[in-house]
């Protein structure tokens, strides 16, 4: 069934939005009136590339509500975006365990926002600091800047990689240790761009292809395997 968008409590993100608006209105503003005082090349040059950059925040910074999906051991889409790896792995940081890592690239134009996969609640928030190579490198999964979250769901646990880019150098995750997120809700942001990385259970259904586009709260992208029906069987 689909419920109604709501994130959690700590959400920020309209701050961050309003200062990083306002930051590039004041100047898109003060080369327009450079331009008219002192119209040329560079003054309209300058205004052009402004202009554009402005537009580009404008288009960035939505946070459009969703009716997202929630049924009983569904995995929905953390964040928007294009899935361009899904590979067994051992996860040896928190889960420490055999996973299915799930990668979902994020382009400049994509909505930025995270949403939980899962609901559950968060028993692990750590910043881990490393380098900055473009996102859709296979090496950017343990090399680069990343903020990593597990979430323990009724199903059992999965870790969520928010992963930094070469351009997108900030990671931002507002919840807290202890949180209990709902399916869908929204938690965190990645600034221009950048991927997420999903590790789940390698018994979890996984329904996208390499090469899907997704979206978070929305697209279906895994199921728990029903833990009534293999007691029974």
């Amino acid at each position: 069934m689909k419920k109604n968008d709501k994130p959690i409590e700590t959400w920020t993100f309209r701050k961050s939005q309003d200062r990083t608006i306002l930051g590039t209105t004041l100047l898109m503003v003060l080369s327009l009136i450079a331009a008219i005082l002192k119209p040329g090349v560079v003054t309209l040059a300058l205004l052009a590339i402004l202009l554009g950059i402005w537009l580009l925040v404008l288009y960035f910074f939505r946070d459009p509500d969703r009716q997202v999906l929630d049924e009983p051991g569904l995995v929905v889409g953390p964040g928007d975006g294009k899935v361009v790896a899904i590979e067994p792995i051992h996860e040896d940081g928190y889960l420490k365990a055999d996973t299915v890592r799930i990668s979902i690239f994020l382009s400049i134009l994509d909505v930025h926002v995270q949403r939980a996969p899962i609901a559950g609640e968060v028993t692990s928030v750590e910043h881990r600091p490393g380098t900055f190579l473009q996102a859709f490198k296979p090496e950017a999964s343990k090399l680069n800047d990343r903020i990593s979250m597990v979430i323990e769901s009724e199903r059992g646990r999965i870790l969520v990689d928010q992963i930094a880019g070469i351009l997108a150098r900030r990671c931002i995750n507002f919840a807290r240790l202890g949180d209990r997120l709902l399916t869908g809700q929204r938690y965190g942001l990645i600034k221009f761009g950048s991927r997420v990385d999903l590790y789940l259970p390698p018994e979890a259904e996984i329904l996208v292809q390499i090469g899907d586009q997704v979206h978070g709260g929305l697209t279906p992208i895994a199921r728990f395997a029903d833990h009534e029906n293999s007691d029974a069987n």
